[in-house]
């Protein structure tokens, strides 16, 4: 009964010893969905979960134990998930990390009991893994991966998985005694459900203020912890290539490429990373995006090995480090670590893409930009913090250099200050130097009811950090003031969760303090059980275009515009899950026929998505867009552009799979805009082997077809755009990583 005690005790105190266990415990040990004797003497128990959402506060509806425990390899915890209806547990065999519209339960391990950052662990009930680095402030960053173990099991009381975590997979403090924070979570889709030990109550801010204290590990270490991930990459390809200095035609070619990923760790939290031709081959496309017509940049998310552990060290809350940025590092450096209140990054690469495809006798073809990051920050009080940035990338003559210093800072129980003074230098490659400045102040109050977000920016004309990605927002010469007002109702004894209205608004000005942008956005939202939610939202907005923003002005004009725009989306189906949204209203068309400025059109716009589990191993989903302009003088259609993507996976056990993808996308112009008609389809089949994430094998397929035909003129071949699909490239390839850990 040692275990019982121990955990009622913890309980109670708000922290929770953890004994030391002989053997490791496996879900044998849990026969019947009971612990046996033996292990009900090992191990601490925790039990009494509370509600999040729907009803904070609320014991939850179901009835979850986890057991804990470690011995001087691993970290275990045992989870015990009861249910009522153990045939509605939602449970599939899917490629790691996607377990979203799963049941799940899960750990956060804050191993550094700073209440900055921390671990999480995540299984499905098939013991299917997601992990991600949680960072104060309500960021979840997924890209994070790790190497450890789960095993999970359904039962005619729900569901049982165990996790084991290598220490060695773990940074935390140098000290015989380690003291960390810990919470543990399970989520109930039918019932919307999420439920957290100890309570994470919505009407405080912050998620790790929350949490409880682990005490008992002792004399534990990641040990001598080198991890070397050499790589091979092999493909056969054919690809048009339209700018060939002979003139358009086919390349056809093999090409292999063999590099080494290094990590070295010492004394338990810093680590060097260490890379010689780096793994930088995604073999996972990304999501479908609508970039027809936009003005501002579409960002995608880092996937890239080399960058994701510890990247959160070198964030700030504006983006000044968008790793993407550095397209084809050829090797690179990394330090990272945590001594006391004192956090670090550095980090050293080259790239080799500014020095790509440049003219011939250009001095500056085949060369490499530098790229340096230096990061350090510290920790003061209980969440509040102050730090300082400094990025610096050189190009030939060319160099851009980012000075930052920001800070974040815990006013009272709900609300919250960040702060950020940016300072950058630039210097052309014709000499031309150029000093900009950004400031940024935000403030936000968090709450079961009540929300604010209210954030002030200041960006200089001369402002430019080639390293970071920036929006509307924060674009050069531009002063910017957004708030977010939000108040959410919760409903007792009602099949409504949650319903309330939100208020945005923003106003972006120029630095002489003439408008360039406002809008007013109000909209309803409604929850029921099983995610299924509904929205309304209508839009205002009024935005100027000057002579620099559109090459075709002679002078600023205003465009006033309008939207409705209505979303639905549910998981109330353990098979099928369905969302959807429509726009409609007034938008600019930016693609004006060559030589006319910009004019105010009517927009439409879809979005649908369909995910179907066919069975517990099987998966389809299916994306379409449309976004329709038209002219509102009667004169017709502008555009359309439609976007259908259709992913389907087949999981044979958790390590194996089959993954196609096909994608059309397709811009249908008229006489109304400059665009040129653009057809694609894509195919994309991908057969998987992933012991862990850096343990895999892949092997793969894909082809491109797109609306182009090769002739044969007086001066040579060209290019022509015409309306069938030709096949304008296809590759076949392998790719194989496996982890060593000497």
């Amino acid at each position: 009964m040692f275990g019982l005690w121990v955990a009622d005790l913890a309980f109670s105190q708000g922290s929770l010893q953890i004994p030391v266990v002989e053997r490791p415990p496996t879900l044998e040990d849990f026969s019947g969905m009971t612990p046996s004797e033996e292990i009900r003497g090992m191990m601490t128990r925790i039990d009494g979960f509370i509600q999040r959402e729907p009803d904070d506060g609320e014991p939850s509806v179901q009835r979850t134990e986890a057991y804990v425990a470690y011995d001087q390899l691993n970290f275990y915890v045992v989870f015990l998930a009861f249910d009522d209806e153990p045939h509605n547990v939602r449970a599939n065999l899917s490629p790691r990390e996607s377990i979203w519209d799963d049941d799940k339960i899960g750990i956060t391990i804050d191993t550094f009991n700073d209440q900055r950052t921390a671990y999480m662990f995540r299984a499905n009930p098939l013991g299917v893994q997601q992990d991600a680095r949680w960072r104060e402030g309500g960021r979840m960053d997924t890209s994070y991966e790790s190497v450890w173990y789960s095993e999970g099991r359904l039962t005619d009381q729900g569901f049982m998985v165990q996790f084991a975590i290598p220490f060695r997979s773990l940074r935390f403090s140098e000290s015989d005694e380690q003291i960390w924070g810990i919470q543990v979570e399970r989520e109930i889709v039918r019932l919307s459900e999420n439920s957290f030990w100890p309570a994470y109550s919505r009407s405080v801010e912050g998620r790790l203020n929350q949490v409880a204290t682990l005490v008992g590990i002792d004399d534990v270490s990641p040990g001598r912890n080198i991890q070397l991930v050499p790589f091979a990459f092999v493909r056969d390809f054919e690809v048009l290539d339209s700018k060939a200095k002979d003139g358009p035609g086919f390349t056809k070619d093999t090409e292999d490429n063999f590099g080494l990923d290094a990590k070295f760790v010492f004394g338990d939290s810093m680590v060097l990373d260490a890379t010689i031709n780096p793994d930088f081959s995604q073999v996972e496309s990304d999501q479908p995006q609508v970039t027809v017509n936009e003005r501002f940049e579409v960002r995608f998310p880092e996937r890239r090995p080399f960058f994701l552990e510890n990247s959160d060290y070198f964030s700030t809350e504006r983006r000044l480090v968008f790793t993407r940025r550095i397209k084809d590092p050829q090797a690179g450096i990394r330090f990272t670590g945590k001594q006391g209140p004192w956090g670090f990054g550095a980090m050293l690469m080259d790239d080799e893409a500014p020095g790509q495809n440049r003219p011939l006798g250009d001095p500056l073809g085949g060369q490499s930009a530098d790229v340096r990051i230096m990061r350090v920050y510290r920790d003061i009080g209980e969440q509040s913090s102050f730090g300082a940035l400094l990025t610096g990338k050189k190009f030939g003559n060319a160099s851009n250099t980012v000075v930052s210093l920001d800070g974040r800072f815990k006013l009272t129980p709900n609300w919250i200050s960040q702060v950020q003074l940016i300072n950058t230098d630039t210097r052309l490659q014709n000499g031309t130097e150029l000093d900009g400045t950004m400031s940024s102040v935000r403030f936000d109050r968090s709450g079961r009811s009540f929300n604010v977000h209210a954030h002030r920016l200041d960006t200089s004309e001369d402002f430019k950090a080639e390293l970071g990605y920036f929006s509307r927002d924060d674009s050069p010469d531009s002063q910017s003031t957004h708030t977010r007002l939000s108040y959410d109702f919760w409903p007792r004894a009602s099949r409504l969760n949650k319903w309330g209205p939100t208020l945005f608004l923003n106003r972006i000005e120029d630095q002489s303090g003439t408008r360039l942008f406002s809008q007013v956005t109000p909209s309803f939202s409604w929850e029921w059980a099983a995610d299924t939610e509904f929205e309304i939202e209508y839009d205002q907005t009024r935005e100027r275009l000057r002579p620099q923003d559109f090459s075709g002005l002679t002078g600023s004009r205003d465009y006033a515009q309008d939207r409705w725009s209505l979303e639905f989306e549910t998981e109330m189906l353990a098979k099928v899950s369905f969302s959807a949204e429509f726009e409609s209203g007034t938008t600019i068309n930016l693609k004006p026929i060559s030589g006319t400025e910009p004019t105010l059109a009517n927009t439409a716009s879809t979005e649908i998505e369909v995910n179907w589990k066919p069975s517990t191993n099987f998966r389809i989903d299916t994306t379409y867009l449309l976004t329709e302009l038209t002219d509102r003088n009667g004169a017709g259609d502008i555009f359309s552009n439609r976007i259908v993507r259709t992913r389907w996976n087949y999981q044979f056990t958790k390590e194996f799979s089959l993954r196609f993808i096909a994608q059309h996308e397709k811009t249908d112009p008229t006489a109304l805009t400059s665009l040129k008609r653009e057809e694609n389809m894509n195919f994309d089949v991908l057969l998987r082997y992933v012991i862990n994430p850096w343990s895999a094998l892949y092997f793969g397929y894909n082809s491109n077809s797109s609306n182009f035909q090769l002739i044969d003129t007086e001066n040579g071949k060209e290019v022509i755009r015409t309306t069938d699909l030709d096949r304008d490239g296809e590759q076949l390839f392998l790719k194989f990583s496996y982890l060593l850990q000497p």
